[in-house]
């Protein structure tokens, strides 16, 4: 898998991310859970885009 592969997964990830959290239920305890899965989800494709222009 080269670079340009992995940056569209990961890409791909998060929007799976963001389209789980947004079919939860509204209430408290979705709301919190919802939040911590969004950072975590999309802060897998941030890394690497950075650690990429970090080289």
């Amino acid at each position: 898998m080269n670079e340009q592969e992995f940056k569209q997964r990961t890409k791909a990830l998060a929007l799976r991310v963001i389209k789980l959290v947004s079919s939860l239920p509204k209430n408290t305890v979705s709301e919190v859970i919802g939040k911590q899965l969004i950072r975590s989800g999309t802060a897998v494709g941030a890394n690497y885009r950075a650690a990429c222009r970090a080289r």
